[in-house]
């Protein structure tokens, strides 16, 4: 594909000069140069991780540890109704005119 592209001076002498020492046209040059930055940027760098397993001990009574998310959803659900019951009564106070047919 021919396209016109606009390449910053110093990155132009650097190609010009990889492709006067490696024998190649400048257009393989600019190709190999995107081709590589492409690549680069898009490769997951994998890094290996170590997991140290950490004994917390006993659970206490009453707390079956297979049942933690069940848990989370019953305190989330008690939380919203709490504030909500405060929203309520705080809007019945604010403004008593609201809600008469305005």
């Amino acid at each position: 594909m021919r396209t016109t592209l606009t390449i910053d001076d110093d990155l132009a002498g650097i190609l010009r000069r990889q492709a006067r020492d490696l024998d190649k046209p400048f257009k393989e040059m600019v190709n190999t140069a995107l081709r590589k930055g492409l690549a680069g940027s898009s490769a997951e760098k994998t890094r290996q991780v170590t997991v140290r397993p950490h004994d917390f001990g006993e659970a206490r009574p009453g707390l079956d540890m297979n049942r933690l998310n069940q848990l989370v959803d019953e305190l989330a659900v008690e939380d919203y109704l709490e504030k909500a019951a405060k929203d309520d009564s705080a809007r019945a106070f604010a403004w008593p005119w609201k809600g008469l047919g305005n």
